[in-house]
């Protein structure tokens, strides 16, 4: 048998603050989450979302040191329509995220917005355009 994809995670430093993110972009996170080292919500199709703090990958990778020079992993959410991508990332914004691209219609046919997390992994919003 052959490995299989199961979990995607993310290492946080404050995992407060990424769950509070993830919680306005529909992820059901319980509230008694925020203070765990390690926290894992389930996906559709079987996949796993999990977060671990900083100090949870040192206690076993000493060596671990956070990426620099622009994020090494980015999660995208589907939304319904154009109007859907430009309300999420108003909301996410005014909420104080950081909107590091602005909502276009890009060129491969899709309404297209990038906001990072407050680790600054890339967090993209995607939704068809309509037929021309």
């Amino acid at each position: 048998m052959a490995p299989r994809i199961a979990v995607i995670e993310l290492v946080v430093a404050d995992m407060a603050a990424s769950l509070a993110f993830y919680r306005r972009l529909g992820l059901d996170l319980p509230a008694d989450a925020d203070a765990q080292p390690h926290v894992e919500a389930d996906l559709p199709g079987g996949l796993k979302l999990a977060w671990d703090t900083v100090d949870t990958i040192r206690s076993f990778d000493h060596a671990w040191a956070p990426p620099s020079g622009g994020h090494r992993a980015a999660l995208a959410f589907a939304c319904d329509d154009r109007g859907e991508v430009d309300s999420v990332y108003a909301g996410l914004v005014d909420a104080g995220y950081d909107g590091h691209l602005k909502p276009w219609d890009a060129f491969w046919g899709m309404r297209y917005a990038t906001l990072r997390d407050p680790d600054g992994n890339a967090v993209d919003l995607f939704a068809p355009l309509p037929p021309a």
